[in-house]
C-alpha cells in the first residue's frame, strides 16, 4: 500500500495529505473501462499481426482489468505481498520524480535515485519490462518448429500481452501520473475537489455509466506506428497524459464527475483518454511483434 514521505521540502503538504488519505484507490478506469479500451485496441491492430492474437479478442479484454484482481481486499488483510509488490506499477507521480531519476536503466536503479522513502511509481518500467516479455516471445514464436510448443507460446503471448495493457491504459488516466490522484494535494488556488472521491467518480462511476465502445471506436482513427524507442514512448504516453490532470479537474470543478452527469465536454473528455490508451496498447503490441522479427 501507498503511503508517501516528501522527497523535497516543496512536497511537504503533499505528503501530509497522502498520509491522510492513505492507500491508492483499488480500480482504475474500473473494469468496464479497461475492457473496452482493449477490445478497441484489438480491432485497430493491422491484419499482418498474427491471426491467434487477433482470435483472442475476448481474452485480451478479459485479461486488461486483471491486475486490479490482485489487489483483492480481502486477500490484503491475510499477508498484503502482492498488493504491496504490484500497487506501485498502476502509477507514476511525477511531480515526485528527481531529475534524471527515469534515466535509470531498471526499477531498482530508480528507486535507488529517488532515495528514502515510499517510490513514486514504477508505472513506466512495469510497462517496458512487459514489453520487453512480450517482444521475447514473439521471438521464440516465430522460430519455434515444434507445433505444440508454439502453442504454448501464444498463450504465454497473450497472458503478457492482456497484462500489458492493463499498465498502458492505466496510464492513460491522468489521475495515474500525479500526487493528485484522488482529490487536490496541497495549495488549491483554483478550488478543486479535495479529499478522496473524484477518482472513482470519474473512471469508474462516470465511464462505466456513459461510455462505450461505440465512443471510442471513432477515435481510433491513427494508422498502427511502431515505437522506435519504446522507453521514451512509454514516458511520452505518462507524460500527454499527465499535462491533463488540470483539465480533468476542471471538468469535475464545474460539473462533478458522477454516474448521472450528462455533458459533452464530460463524455468527450474521457472518451479521448480512453482511446489515447487504446491506441498506444495496439502500437505497443504491434511494435513487440515487429520488432521481434530477425
Amino acid at each position: 500500500m501507498k503511503s508517501a514521505i516528501s522527497l523535497a521540502t516543496v512536497f511537504c503538504l503533499v505528503s501530509a495529505s497522502y498520509l491522510i488519505w492513505g492507500p491508492r484507490p483499488v480500480e482504475a478506469w474500473g473494469t468496464h473501462g479497461h475492457e473496452i479500451s482493449a477490445r478497441a485496441a484489438v480491432l485497430a491492430l493491422p491484419s499482418a499481426m498474427p491471426a491467434f492474437f487477433r482470435d483472442a479478442i475476448d481474452q485480451l479484454t478479459y485479461l486488461n482489468p486483471e491486475p486490479d484482481r490482485w489487489r483483492d481486499a480481502r486477500e490484503a488483510a491475510l499477508d498484503p505481498a502482492l498488493d504491496g509488490a504490484y500497487s506501485p506499477g498502476h502509477y507514476l507521480d511525477l511531480e515526485r520524480v528527481p531529475e534524471g531519476a527515469l534515466d535509470n536503466d531498471d526499477r531498482h536503479g530508480f528507486a535507488r535515485a529517488v532515495g528514502d522513502g515510499a517510490p513514486p511509481g514504477f508505472a513506466s518500467y512495469r510497462m517496458l519490462e512487459l514489453f520487453q516479455r512480450l517482444r521475447l516471445e514473439f521471438r521464440l514464436w516465430r522460430t519455434e518448429g515444434d507445433p505444440r510448443v508454439r502453442g504454448w507460446i501464444e498463450q504465454r503471448i497473450v497472458n503478457d500481452a492482456g497484462i500489458l495493457g492493463h499498465y498502458v491504459t492505466d496510464a492513460a488516466n491522468p489521475l495515474h501520473t500525479t500526487v493528485h490522484f484522488d482529490g487536490w494535494a496541497g495549495e488549491n488556488p483554483q478550488g478543486y475537489a479535495t479529499g478522496r472521491g473524484i477518482h472513482a467518480r470519474f473512471e469508474t462511476e462516470f465511464v462505466g455509466a456513459r461510455l462505450t465502445l461505440d465512443d471510442i471506436v471513432p477515435l481510433m482513427d491513427r494508422s498502427a506506428e511502431v515505437w522506435d524507442d519504446p522507453r521514451r514512448d512509454v514516458l511520452d504516453h505518462i507524460h500527454d497524459s499527465f499535462e491533463l490532470v488540470e483539465p480533468l479537474y476542471r471538468l469535475d470543478r464545474d460539473l462533478p464527475f458522477d454516474e448521472s452527469t450528462d455533458s459533452e465536454p464530460h463524455r468527450r473528455f474521457a472518451a479521448e483518454r480512453l482511446a489515447a490508451g487504446a491506441l498506444a496498447l495496439r502500437d505497443a503490441w504491434w511494435s513487440a511483434w515487429v520488432t521481434s522479427a530477425p
